[in-house]
């Protein structure tokens, strides 16, 4: 990741003549990586990990509670999937709202709700407190994730707007390796140990108010709101930040209809001319008409819209499926709490070459076949665990699932916001993760029928012929790299 220290000239960093109209998102498209990209990426990653820190201690916590409460798989059911009920309600409204209040207030109010909620979880008395806690927690992390990706997706350029996204996505690797860590050394010591966990996750309480104060609006979703001026000053801060002069005349900032050029302000062009570019030549490429929409299901966006929903829906119910049951599978197979939830860390340690490997290949095959190609690998490694019968096949097969899968999930992030227009984007994508969600919200009640039915073996099955339909799903939606955002 680097910034742009040489930063080219106006004209030469865009495809457009010097006197060329550029709206404001043309402008942000323009730029290289910047220290200014670099301390939002780094804002918004850090909320990342804190939520998959929460949500990857839960895991931990209900194999604690197995032990130390005696806990029935249905009651360890009922603490996960709340959770997942609170995440289905929390991502669909939480994408409403950033469409009506803006980006970064949703992020933040999201992470002050599951922080608290959180630390509160860590004084639960009994099962049914902690379910209901658990439902709140929910609400707020089912928000935040499709809100962050929109917003990073709104001012990453174009050209690395993909692997911008799964640098992002990255950041649930180290939340979940703290989880794990956490887990290891903290949940496990002692009768008391879950509670010690719970309370280290109302971090995000604390850093919520870090992201109200330093993190910018959308461009485009101020744009949206005839919030001209602010648009155009946090544009400018980041062509300051590349070194980038901003136009001559500036009183297009206060001109709802009017964009800029280096000549000064003149008309917008209509949504329905916005030209992509090709990042191989740097001109413009064609790309598909924009037609004012108001719902994800309108005939230009359906197909795209049931995709999505497939990929997410089996995608949510292999990975919970899978990630919060290994710890308490591994501890019904004999293993002790240390060394179950030490094979679970070094299991997720995997995580981080597969969004490695998935943040190149994003930019180079596009997101469609990166999508498809990690579906499809942690179809392959989900079988293969479920026929894991000795401690190296387990970490073995266990390695190339947490590879694979969380690749997959940085080039679902990815994909997901550039397939809609500004103002239903935040729907869409919240709208999506709501449905997966359900999904999240079966699996821990599917996973104790399968293992009864026919072990594991069973279980894991059914989480590749998932991944399977997702692969399928996936190679449907349309290719978007280096194409830009639609307005």
């Amino acid at each position: 990741m680097t910034t742009g220290s040489a930063a080219p000239s106006p004209g030469a960093s865009s495809p457009r003549s010097q006197s060329a109209v550029l709206t404001r998102a043309e402008r942000l498209d323009r730029l290289p990586f910047t220290r200014k990209h670099g301390r939002m990426l780094g804002a918004s990653g850090i909320g990342w990990a804190l939520d998959a820190m929460d949500v990857g201690l839960i895991s931990f916590v209900i194999a604690a509670l197995s032990v130390h409460w005696q806990i029935t798989k249905a009651d360890a059911s009922w603490i996960a999937s709340a959770g997942f009920a609170g995440m289905a309600i929390g991502a669909t409204l939480g994408g409403l709202l950033a469409d009506r209040i803006g980006r970064r207030n949703v992020f933040s109010l999201t992470l002050l709700v599951y922080g608290l909620a959180t630390g509160a979880s860590a004084l639960a008395g009994g099962v049914a407190v902690l379910i209901a806690l658990r439902f709140v927690v929910g609400l707020g992390l089912g928000a935040e994730l499709p809100v962050a990706s929109t917003l990073m997706s709104e001012f990453a350029p174009a050209r690395i707007r993909g692997r911008v996204i799964v640098w992002l996505e990255a950041f649930w690797a180290l939340g979940w390796i703290l989880a794990a860590v956490i887990g290891t050394f903290v949940a496990a010591e002692g009768e008391n140990g879950w509670r010690w966990a719970l309370a280290i996750g109302m971090v995000p309480a604390a850093y919520s108010l870090v992201v109200r104060l330093g993190m910018p609006e959308s461009v485009r979703f101020l744009e949206t709101k005839g919030r001209h001026r602010e648009a155009e000053q946090i544009v400018r801060g980041f062509e300051e930040s590349a070194g980038i002069d901003a136009p001559a005349r500036t009183d297009a900032a206060e001109t709802p209809d009017a964009t800029l050029s280096p000549a000064g302000p003149t008309s917008a062009p209509s949504d329905r001319s916005i030209a992509a570019t090709d990042p191989a030549t740097g001109t413009a490429a064609s790309a598909t008409a924009v037609e004012p929409r108001d719902s994800i299901w309108s005939p230009g966006l359906r197909a795209r819209t049931a995709g999505l929903w497939t990929v997410w829906f089996c995608i949510n119910l292999s990975y919970y499926g899978a990630f919060i049951w290994i710890p308490t599978l591994l501890v019904d197979r004999g293993f002790d709490l240390t060394k179950s939830f030490t094979f679970t860390l070094i299991i997720t340690l995997a995580q981080i070459p597969g969004y490695a490997v998935a943040a190149w290949l994003i930019e180079v095959i596009g997101r469609r076949w990166t999508l498809t190609l990690f579906l499809a690998g942690s179809a392959v490694a989900a079988g293969a665990y479920g026929m894991a019968d000795s401690e190296p096949m387990i970490i073995a097969a266990g390695c190339a699932l947490s590879f694979f899968n969380l690749g997959a999930w940085g080039a679902l992030y990815a994909i997901g916001p550039e397939l809609y227009p500004t103002a239903v984007r935040g729907t869409g994508t919240g709208a999506a993760a709501g449905f997966g969600r359900i999904a999240s919200l079966i699996a821990p009640f599917l996973v104790p029928v399968l293992v009864a039915s026919g072990t594991q073996v069973l279980a894991f099955a059914v989480f590749a012929g998932a991944f399977g339909i997702a692969a399928a799903a996936a190679f449907t939606l349309p290719e978007q790299q280096g194409r830009a955002l639609e307005e």
